[in-house]
């Protein structure tokens, strides 16, 4: 771990795009968020989409959302992390959100050295986050399976 990522990769961003797949027009999301373009949330103070939006378009707003996610693994990690660790995170905090990441077991597990305990926090199927209102998501737990194979990537 020469140089440590400070932002994510294609490979984490096409990981996202993914998952998230592109919606044009605003939706409400499996965790009942209004969202659009990439699973970006929409802020219904601050942002309105009376129209469609272009895959362009989506690709800045995830730009600018990833920022805030890089910010938060900046914030939250104070130990070394490959690029596939980093982008493994990146995906699973767009996805969880910033605050439950900060406040997780795994990111403990992370800090204090015990990277396999932050993987089976983040990314298993009995304590990973797999589950939507309580119930099991095999979307979900395809993710983290996918996030998990970023995470263990040796490039």
């Amino acid at each position: 771990m020469s140089t440590e990522p400070r932002r994510i990769s294609q490979r984490g961003i096409d990981l996202i795009k993914q998952f998230e797949g592109f919606k044009a027009s605003p939706y409400y999301c499996p965790a009942g968020e209004l969202s659009i373009g990439y699973g970006h949330v929409i802020d219904q103070l601050k942002e309105c989409y009376n129209s469609p939006i272009t895959e362009e378009a989506a690709e800045r707003i995830l730009a600018a959302d990833l920022r805030v996610t890089e910010a938060t693994i900046a914030k939250g990690v104070q130990v070394p992390l490959s690029q596939g660790q980093f982008d493994a995170l990146a995906s699973l905090i767009y996805n969880w959100g910033g605050g439950n990441f900060l406040r997780s077991t795994g990111r403990k597990y992370l800090n204090s050295l015990d990277y396999a305990g932050a993987a089976r926090e983040f990314f298993s199927r009995d304590k990973g986050v797999v589950s939507i209102a309580g119930k099991f998501s095999q979307g979900l737990y395809n993710r983290r399976q996918a996030e998990l194979e970023l995470w263990n990537a040796q490039a």
